[in-house]
């Protein structure tokens, strides 16, 4: 981690946990907003117009939260007004780093060789821990936003006429039920499979697992009847759910012990994930390799760093 805008600490993929064991993931620090106009969205400072080519997005394929960002980039048809650099998928001693492992990128601007430099560069006494993704502003050179929650909504509307605006990710009318379903699986789901995986005694593991199948279950049942989560659309529910779902079998199941069911055994999430992957644009959001290599190579959870052989994808494409 950064201390002072320092690199201090090697990483450690448990940020923090509680006095039970439970993982605590941290909170990010960077929250200004993107808006049309420029002005200053819900958290954060004015300043940041939106604009072809000013804005860049620093993402790991490893990472859900960063694939987010991609997927809603994609579908809003942003690709020719922000640019976007891969890290490589290993989280070594400095954490994310940028290089020449195929489908990752060298830093673009400043030849850095990590993201923590990026962090260091917007604020020289930056204490806290570096994750990705970063949406970064080229004209002042800084971090926008750190929050991948943050980053989708603002592409999803902050973009003004730059954006196609015949999809919305967001709409009023479905943002009660879509904040539902989000803040059901965020803790349950989408940072359970983390807290199952990071958890540092056996009573906080069998909590976090119990909540990660109740929450299949719930997907399961809430696809009984529809194409997705919310409404007849894709929405941000969908974006959020699919992210942890595509990486489950390959990465969490085995790694992060959650090894009671996979996803394929689930018919309805099965054919919600097939759905998903086969949108024009997202499977160029998803990389296997990068996900099974990133997450193999967490020290603290495979220190062999023994990549397996399986499981088997082919399903997808069926």
């Amino acid at each position: 981690m950064l201390i002072n805008g320092k690199w201090s600490k090697d990483f450690h993929p448990v940020q923090a946990s509680d006095k039970e064991g439970r993982f605590l993931r941290q909170s990010s620090q960077f929250r200004n907003w993107i808006t049309p106009s420029g002005s200053a969205g819900i958290t954060g400072k004015a300043g940041f117009a939106a604009e072809s080519d000013r804005y860049h997005l620093y993402v790991a394929l490893i990472c859900p939260w960063a694939s987010r960002t991609l997927m809603v980039r994609k579908l809003k048809k942003l690709e020719n007004i922000i640019s976007v650099s891969v890290t490589e998928p290993f989280l070594g001693p400095q954490c994310w780093a940028f290089g020449d492992y195929p489908g990752a990128d060298q830093e673009p601007f400043y030849d850095y060789h990590y993201v923590h430099q990026l962090y260091s560069h917007s604020d020289s006494n930056y204490t806290g821990q570096v994750t990705i993704p970063v949406l970064w502003d080229k004209k002042q050179q800084t971090i926008v936003n750190n929050e991948s929650a943050d980053i989708i909504r603002m592409l999803n509307n902050g973009f003004g006429e730059l954006a196609d605006n015949t999809i919305d990710l967001y709409p009023d009318s479905l943002q009660t039920e879509i904040d539902r379903i989000n803040n059901y699986l965020y803790d349950r789901f989408n940072n359970g499979v983390y807290q199952a995986g990071f958890a540092t005694n056996q009573s906080a593991y069998e909590e976090a697992v119990e909540k990660v199948f109740n929450s299949l279950a719930f997907l399961e049942q809430q696809l009984q009847d529809r194409k997705f989560l919310v409404g007849k659309q894709i929405t941000e529910a969908d974006i959020r759910a699919f992210v942890t779902l595509i990486r489950f079998d390959i990465a969490y199941y085995g790694l992060f012990k959650t090894n009671l069911a996979q996803v394929r055994d689930y018919p309805q999430i099965l054919a919600y994930i097939k759905r998903i992957y086969a949108i024009p644009g997202i499977s160029d959001t998803v990389n296997f390799d990068h996900i099974k290599q990133g997450y193999y190579s967490l020290k603290a959870l495979n220190p062999q760093s023994i990549v397996p052989k399986g499981p088997n994808l082919s399903y997808l494409q069926k």
